[in-house]
């Protein structure tokens, strides 16, 4: 008897261990302040993010991909074995300019926080799969969040369950 609760003990200890374990994300320090700008305009429009972040195991600088003419990837979401993003990567290239940089990763952001696919094929929104030109994206930049978040699928289910639980209670 006294083993069997040892045993059940230790078996327990682990499972909190394992489970406190997936509450920490690995995300590069130079994404770490515009993640921070994005979580703070996801609190403006009230969407939740923390579950979401702690889906992820990393937000990363990465080197690994395409950087050629016709095949540039800048950033990318990345899925676990069931589907569900666990990961955001954005391209080193991405980083040789600000605003390129704050574009592209408010884009991944979106894929995973605001539920997002893409707006348009080149239509220079931040949604778009192709931008003509990140600074012109950047030079609209208030309007372009405002826009991103507003007609986000994240944002619309919020304001549909807010305004069906506004009716419930009237």
């Amino acid at each position: 008897m006294k083993k069997s609760i040892v045993v059940l003990v230790i078996a327990l200890c682990g499972i909190v261990q394992s489970l406190s374990s997936q509450k920490s994300v690995d995300i590069d320090g130079r994404l770490q302040p515009i993640l921070n700008d994005f979580i703070e305009e996801c609190k403006k429009y009230g969407i939740d993010y923390n579950q979401k972040l702690f889906q992820l195991k990393k937000i990363d600088i990465t080197d690994t991909l395409p950087l050629e003419e016709n095949n540039t990837v800048l950033g990318m979401v990345t899925r676990d074995d069931t589907g569900n993003i666990d990961g955001i990567l954005i391209n080193w290239a991405a980083m040789l300019d600000p605003e390129i940089l704050r574009v592209v990763a408010f884009h991944e952001f979106a894929h995973h926080f605001l539920d997002y696919k893409h707006t348009c094929q080149e239509c220079n929104e931040i949604m778009a799969v192709v931008n003509t030109s990140y600074f012109d994206v950047a030079l609209n930049w208030d309007q372009q969040v405002e826009n991103l978040f507003l007609t986000s699928p994240a944002y619309l289910k919020k304001e549909k369950q807010d305004a069906f639980a506004s009716l419930n209670f009237q």
